[in-house]
């Protein structure tokens, strides 16, 4: 049986293949909308494909769209589980759409401001503030490790200085690598700022989609769809060094990334590539290639749904049963707030289950012990 990750690209795929050049770039918005809300582990409902679908195939608006969203969750109340999985998921992703829909556009720090306040008024406190205090995230790519981002104090004028720059950047007589290269350099530059106190990476994505679109790009494959999480990852390898270590930043990954998303090229967006210590020990039985296809894991039964990100997770509590969701945060390089979603979706699926509460208990890894060894 076919799982809800898997059905949602499928349907909207459809819709491309169909050849319909309005139903085509509908879709292409809504699974880029949808695809995002996984750089931050979230998971959109089932009832947000049919709201998609309606839009796509010109039954409903955006605006409809949005409506019904959100009135859903305002009489979804005796379904608190699912409303706390999927109800951020849902309303960012139909705001994403409607900005990705929008001409609308001006180069400045005040559009990507304005581009947060619009995704996440409702969903996050300070939508479209500046970020008050400085932070760290820890990395699994980085092997726990974070990124330096900018101090809080010098937000405002990094992120004038850094578009300063590229207003007076000059693409003429480029090719059109030279400038790919030149725009994923601006955008590891703006996100490690990280202006905000959450969602700095679905604010970036919007923000630079919208203005390649004023170099005439447009959104014609699911690059994002398929592997926003590879784009974060991208992002934090641009802006990682360790000397000591013998790593230093780098944009190739974020280059290749921006190739498949503007030039249909093909190449194999893995997130195990990006990982510091892939070409050293990564052929190890925990991350075994061979077993792997396209991130997930198969069961003879149909598909077993577990991300790269879900064998760390598992991996992590089979080492240690008690660990607490926020030790295993630290551990695995996410956030608690993203743990404490991915542990309730396993258990939801049968992967894991928690015996005995939550101060005394542990964790029961159920899967076949070979899908993860």
């Amino acid at each position: 049986m076919m799982n809800y990750k898997n059905t949602w690209q499928t349907d909207l795929e459809e819709y491309i293949r169909q050849g319909e050049p309005e139903q085509s770039e509908k879709s292409i918005a809504w699974k880029t909308a949808i695809g995002l809300q996984d750089v931050d582990g979230l998971k959109t409902s089932e009832y947000l494909l049919e709201t998609a679908k309606e839009h796509i195939e010109g039954k409903i608006d955006i605006s409809t769209a949005q409506e019904r969203i959100s009135n859903y969750y305002e009489v979804r109340t005796d379904r608190k589980n699912i409303e706390n999985d999927t109800k951020e998921a849902d309303i960012v992703s139909t705001r994403i759409t409607q900005l990705l829909s929008e001409k609308a556009f001006q180069f400045s720090p005040a559009e990507l401001f304005l581009i947060h306040k619009r995704l996440f008024t409702g969903v996050f406190k300070h939508a479209g503030e500046i970020r008050s205090y400085n932070i760290s995230k820890k990395e699994w790519v980085l092997k726990g490790d974070s990124v330096f981002y900018a101090s809080f104090e010098s937000i405002k004028d990094t992120l004038d200085y850094d578009f300063n720059q590229e207003k007076a950047f000059s693409y003429e007589g480029l090719t059109i690598q030279k400038a790919i290269e030149h725009i994923s350099d601006f955008t590891a530059g703006i996100w490690q700022i990280h202006p905000f106190c959450e969602g700095n990476t679905r604010t970036t994505a919007v923000f630079i989609l919208k203005y390649l679109s004023t170099f005439g790009f447009s959104l014609s494959n699911s690059v994002f769809a398929k592997n926003s999480w590879y784009f974060r990852n991208a992002l934090v390898r641009a802006n990682y060094n360790n000397l000591q270590k013998g790593i230093s930043s780098t944009t190739k990954y974020l280059n290749l990334f921006f190739e498949n998303l503007l030039l249909n090229a093909n190449h194999d967006l893995k997130n195990r590539y990006l990982h510091i210590d892939y070409n050293k020990n990564f052929q190890s039985a925990t991350y075994e290639i061979s077993k792997c296809q396209n991130d997930t894991f198969e069961k003879e039964n149909g598909t077993l749904e577990l991300s790269l990100e879900d064998l760390v997770i598992i991996k992590a509590l089979k080492e240690n049963p008690q660990i607490t969701q926020k030790d295993l945060a630290v551990k695995v390089g996410k956030s608690e707030r993203s743990i404490k979603r991915k542990t309730v979706l396993l258990q939801e699926k049968g992967f894991i289950k928690r015996e005995s509460g939550k101060r005394n208990g542990k964790w029961i890894v159920l899967i076949d012990n070979s899908k993860t060894n």
